[in-house]
């Protein structure tokens, strides 16, 4: 397996079971906006996908700007994962169906016959992860010992994974 492919399949391992994400679009005014949005789980093969109103501010926000940024933290996993990439707003309604789940009604209350309903794809270029033992006890030794020693701490794994362009 080549490395990009290893570098796909350790970011959907470390985003997979993180259900929110923080999606940073640009405001008019040039400010950056955060908000946070249910990732659609699927198989993960560039692309990060959202359920949207098709008006709304972050659409509007993405039309102007596509570069969008999506970051992923679990505590509980000791796992972060910063996503860059470019956003669009897709209304294929056989695209919706496939990736719709009972569960979005709580946001989308219509469900699928929701004339509002939409997509926001992501289409990822860049994406940094920060993956750290898992065990607290580790931490803390690594912690102490950087500490102790006056050497910069190191708490895990840290990568950069550069995707082509689709």
């Amino acid at each position: 397996m080549d490395a990009q492919k290893q570098d796909l399949r350790k970011l959907h391992k470390l985003i997979k079971d993180i259900r929110i994400g923080m999606l940073t679009t640009v405001e008019q005014g040039g400010w950056l906006h955060s908000r946070p949005m249910a990732t659609v789980d699927q198989d993960f093969n560039g692309e990060l996908w959202f359920f949207t109103q098709a008006h709304s501010p972050k659409v509007d926000e993405v039309q102007r700007e596509r570069h969008v940024n999506v970051s992923y933290a679990s505590q509980k996993d000791n796992a972060w994962a910063s996503v860059a990439g470019t956003a669009q707003l897709v209304r294929d309604q056989e695209k919706i169906r496939e990736l719709w789940n009972p569960l979005f009604k709580a946001w989308f209350p219509k469900g699928l016959e929701d004339p509002e309903l939409a997509l926001l794809k992501v289409t990822v270029e860049r994406a940094e992860y920060w993956d750290t033992p898992s065990g607290m006890v580790v931490k803390a030794v690594g912690f102490a010992k950087a500490v102790l020693t006056g050497q910069q701490y190191q708490p895990g794994e840290n990568h950069k994974v550069e995707l082509p362009h689709h």
